[in-house]
Order: C-alpha cells, then structure tokens, then sequence
C-alpha cells in the first residue's frame, strides 16, 4: 500500500472520543506503515496545524462538542482539502447520506473489518495525493497566467477561440504586426506551442481561481 499511494510520506488522522478506539486504529495503521496521529475531538483536530504532505481523517460520526459532520462541514468552509472515511457505531441513514454528499470516501459501521478500513485508507490517501497532484498542476498554470501583461490576456482570450490575427488586430484597434508579437509571447509565457494545449491550460487557470 505505501507503494501505491505514496503513503510512505503520508498521514492518517484519527478523531474518536474512545481511548481505545484511538489506540486500536493506531496500532492498526501503523502496522500497515502508515504514520498516524490521534485526537479525542474535532476542537483538538482543529487546533492542530495539518502537515503538506497527503492525508486523510478517520472521523468518528458521534463525538463531544462538534461532531463529525460538523467537522467534515467547518473544514469544508475552511478549504481543507481532506479525504475523511466516517466510522459509527450509530449510523442511520441520513447520516450517511450527508457524509457521502459532503465528499466522504466512506462511512464504516462499527466493528468493522481491519481490511475494510486500510482498503478505505488507501483509497482515501490515493485521492489526496491526486488533488495535490491537481493543485499544483493549477498552481503553475497560474504562475505563467500571472505573468501575461494585460494586453497579452486579452489576445490570448481571443487566440483561443480560434479567431486570426486580423480579427483580434480589428476588434483591440492595433496592428496585425503587433498581434502576432503578442500571440508569441503568449505561447512563450505560457510554454505551449499550440492553440489546442493552450486553452486547455487556460481552462485549468480558471479552475485554480475559482
């Protein structure tokens, strides 16, 4: 599994008000040579900073002061980015239903086969690594939309629709000449060398800011 997820630098946070539910899944994950913390409420969690590197929350459903929804809902709200696998041992159905809704990898009913969660941690630590993997792809994308002078954005806006160069000179009121410097700068700034692979980076540019 360390293999598969790039687990070998990853985390698993554990949030169970249950001493032994916290040591048991410790025990658990570390035997899969999974690094893992505990904490005993969704205030503790909150207050601990989360490492950069892949991670997901084993999230008991039923904890004192917030519960686990209620920390799945504050993260969302706070752009953490966490894959979280619920586990219960009171699980009804519109519970279930809402953690799925807000993106849970899983919800594992109390006791639950060993397997069954390292399975779902695997999935959960998969997908961390893919949106890290997204994020900075967008990231970079960014980095090279930033560097575009204001009068680039706008040709390159124009270059993507698959207008000609006399069209986007008639429409910006400068010269064809003057359109053709911009358009290669564009490609220069944003390193493509086609309009294809062009607009699909300016596609994962609008991703990043929105």
């Amino acid at each position: 599994m360390v293999n598969k997820t790039g687990s070998d630098t990853a985390v698993v946070y554990v949030v169970d008000d249950d001493p032994a539910i916290c040591t048991a899944l410790g025990r658990l994950l570390q035997s899969a040579d999974l690094t893992t913390e505990t904490f005993p409420s969704a205030k503790a969690f909150l207050a601990h900073p989360v490492a950069d590197r892949p991670a997901c929350l084993v999230l008991d459903l039923r904890l004192p002061g917030p519960s686990g929804l209620e920390l799945q809902q504050a993260l969302h709200q706070a752009g953490r980015d966490l894959p979280i696998i619920f586990i219960t041992g009171y699980g009804d159905v519109p519970s279930t239903v809402r953690a799925m809704k807000g993106g849970a990898v899983d919800f594992l009913q109390k006791p639950f086969n060993d397997q069954d969660l390292l399975g779902s941690v695997e999935r959960a630590l998969a997908r961390s690594v893919q949106h890290r993997l997204e994020r900075a792809a967008r990231h970079e994308v960014q980095l090279r939309l930033n560097q575009l002078t204001k009068r680039e954005h706008q040709v390159m806006l124009q270059v993507i629709t698959g207008r000609l160069n006399k069209q986007i000179a008639a429409d910006l009121g400068i010269s064809e000449k003057t359109i053709k410097v911009h358009r290669g700068r564009v490609m220069q700034k944003m390193r493509v060398d086609s309009v294809v692979e062009l607009a699909r980076l300016i596609e994962k540019g609008r991703a990043a800011a929105s």
